[in-house]
């Protein structure tokens, strides 16, 4: 169905929108063909595979090949694994986080990027001068996705993304050992000499998309903060609740993940910490303990102030969700949304930075409406509007990444890692991913795993 999805899409053809070539999403067309790379490869649902494929090359002036020197594995891949977004075609190469070291550039490109020097590049790919990016708001780049279904689905569009399907542009990403990067010197970031790329490299997307969770949904001091989903995005968007002297902050999830939370919490901040399994609860409505009630009881019966949906809208609970996301009747279950909505306090705010794709049934528009929840959505991360801050934040030692890395594998390994990040093996959290351009592991940094 998601390819059936593409051909459609190339049945109708693009808008006109783009300002750089839309669906280069593997080199085989537009490649070296005198070199080939090792990158990891959609073939299908549930299906992805480390192949052997032509290495990029210059296409635009304004391109720049990086060697990539570090990747990762994100939460939001296995939304393409299980075949919830549509549009992947088989042979995409996948990734959409990923620093590197610059290979060559385009013409168009100057001595604005220098070549051999560090840099991590932003997962939205944005064009620096439309409405949107003038407001630092990178990921709704109007010039550079013309996708016709996302704008009919939508009502407008996101900017074009790496590794994400052709319904965000269709652009070859960085699980790969080079990738070609358009816009160069509009979406990489110069890595500076004292912050090593296990440090950096999540600038590309999953700092980002934390902070800005967080910021947009508006935490406050004093705010009790419930955070659905203990993943990488949850933790570190309650790091960055802790920041902004949230009181509490709690974490709906199961284990093993909320063990590692607890595990990697700062030590100073442990009586703020409260930990909430889902699974020892009563679900929908009943009159035994359900999330909703925990959580109203943890915030003297008016529920928490705000609530961060960092999980999907993928997972269904019940049957009936189950049944209607299965035969087509919704695309995501709304029970996640609900928890939050039912749970917060009157006038509370709920942020969604958890991945929906289209269409939800059984939605709790009454209690929204009824008790004037916030419901907000957060958006695909804008990196741009961010990520110059954190970076900052990274060099002073106010916030360390590495609290949420729990792997190291190399590229040799990804297919395998997914397989094993998609059935949520213990204790694998967040994972960089070397090449053999990747430089020595840096102290504090998991060691190197083999499969």
């Amino acid at each position: 169905m998601s390819q059936a999805a593409y051909t459609a899409e190339k049945a109708v053809g693009h808008g006109d929108s783009n300002i750089i070539q839309q669906d280069v999403a593997n080199y085989e067309k537009q490649g070296d063909e005198s070199n080939t790379m090792k990158a990891l490869v959609w073939r299908g649902k549930q299906k992805v595979e480390l192949s052997d494929v032509q290495k990029p090359k210059i296409i635009e002036d304004r391109d720049v090949i990086i060697r990539v020197t570090g990747t990762t594995i994100c939460g939001s891949d296995l939304h393409l694994l299980h075949g919830v977004v549509v549009q992947m075609s088989d042979g995409d190469i996948l990734g959409h986080e990923f620093c590197g070291v610059v290979e060559s550039v385009g013409p168009g490109i100057g001595d604005k990027i220098k070549v051999g020097s560090r840099y991590v590049a932003s997962f939205q790919i944005a064009c620096g001068d439309c409405f949107f990016c003038k407001q630092k708001l990178s990921s709704q780049c109007e010039k550079t996705n013309s996708n016709t279904a996302a704008k009919a689905m939508y009502g407008g569009r996101t900017a074009g993304m790496f590794g994400y399907s052709h319904f965000t542009g269709g652009f070859a990403g960085g699980q790969a050992e080079n990738v070609r990067v358009p816009l160069g010197e509009v979406n990489l970031l110069p890595n500076p000499d004292d912050v090593p790329d296990e440090m950096a490299l999540w600038l590309s997307d999953v700092l980002c998309t934390s902070y800005n969770c967080v910021q947009d949904t508006a935490v406050y001091k004093g705010d009790s903060v419930a955070i659905f989903g203990a993943g990488p995005i949850g933790q570190m968007a309650g790091v960055f609740a802790l920041q902004n002297e949230a009181s509490k902050v709690i974490f709906v999830d199961t284990e093993p993940r909320l063990s590692f939370i607890k595990e990697r919490w700062p030590v100073k901040h442990s009586d703020k910490l409260y930990l909430v399994d889902y699974k020892k609860l009563s679900f929908g409505v009943t009159n035994k303990e359900t999330v909703v009630s925990k959580l109203k009881e943890l915030t003297d019966n008016r529920g928490p102030d705000v609530a961060l949906e960092c999980a999907a809208g993928e997972y269904a609970k019940g049957w009936m969700h189950w049944l209607e996301m299965t035969v087509g009747a919704e695309t995501d279950t709304s029970e996640i949304l609900n928890e939050l909505i039912q749970s917060v306090r009157n006038y509370g705010r709920c942020g969604v930075t958890g991945v929906y794709v289209g269409y939800t049934n059984h939605f709790a528009i009454g209690s929204l409406m009824q008790r004037g929840i916030r419901l907000i959505g957060n958006g695909q991360a804008p990196v741009h509007k961010y990520w110059h801050e954190l970076l900052a934040q990274i060099q002073k030692g106010e916030l360390d990444p590495l609290q949420m890395v729990s792997h190291r594998v190399r590229l040799e390994d990804i297919d395998k890692a997914y397989y094993k990040f998609n059935d949520r093996e213990p204790g694998m959290q967040k994972i960089f991913v070397e090449t053999k351009f990747s430089f020595p592991r840096a102290e504090g940094s998991p060691e190197l795993t083999r499969y």
